[in-house]
């Protein structure tokens, strides 16, 4: 049988060995993270950090062309990011009133997202003077947001995809190691089926 060949095996090995190395780190953060998104009412043991401030955002954020106003995004991102806001910037909302060619109403909202980590930022653009309301969540909060990959980013979310093929990697050489191994087999199929059925039961039961 192909899978029980002498190369095939050997492969097999190295790769459980360094795959299980390879993701030992990893493996104790997703396993400690999920108990800590379980039972959250055991880790949140501090409020929030909120921080309120303002800003006076500088005249080149904005950009005129006669009487009409328009924020400039990557200035204004810039100038925020000096300010001490972090996380991945959601889009501009803009709300804009004219009377008589000048402008006497100008809003623009956006919001700053990372794990563990939001920012809403108000500006008014008739003085150029920025709202922002910054709230950290501790540590707990970003380790569990990492674990979701909620607000983490494009690079996070391809880790977290890269480290479940491995996984099942792991699990798919691990099986290729027991199949010339009868009685260890026999075993390892028993408690598989155990495993499985309990898990199966207590889906059904703990699942309305």
């Amino acid at each position: 049988m192909f899978l029980k060949n002498r190369a095939v095996q050997l492969w097999a090995r190295r790769l459980h060995i360094y795959i299980s190395m390879a993701l030992l780190l990893v493996t104790l953060f997703f396993s400690v993270t999920g108990i800590t998104l379980n039972r959250p009412e055991l880790f949140e043991l501090n409020q929030p950090r909120i921080d309120q401030f303002e800003l006076v955002l500088p005249l080149n954020a904005f950009t005129r062309d006669g009487a009409k106003v328009t924020p400039d995004r990557e200035r204004l991102l810039d100038a925020l990011d000096e300010a001490g806001v972090s996380g991945t910037p959601s889009k501009l909302d803009i709300y804009t009133e004219y009377e008589d060619g000048e402008l006497i109403v100008g809003e623009v909202a956006l919001d700053f997202k990372s794990p563990g980590y939001n920012a809403a930022v108000f500006i008014d653009m008739t003085t150029q003077v920025a709202e922002i309301e910054a709230t950290n969540y501790g540590l707990v909060a970003l380790l569990n947001d990492l674990h979701k990959g909620r607000n983490s980013g494009e690079t996070w979310k391809w880790f977290i995809d890269i480290t479940a093929l491995l996984m099942v990697f792991f699990v798919l050489t691990g099986v290729c190691l027991l199949l010339p191994k009868k009685k260890t087999l026999v075993t390892s199929l028993k408690w598989t089926l155990l495993g499985s059925t309990v898990s199966l039961a207590i889906f059904f039961v703990a699942v309305p």
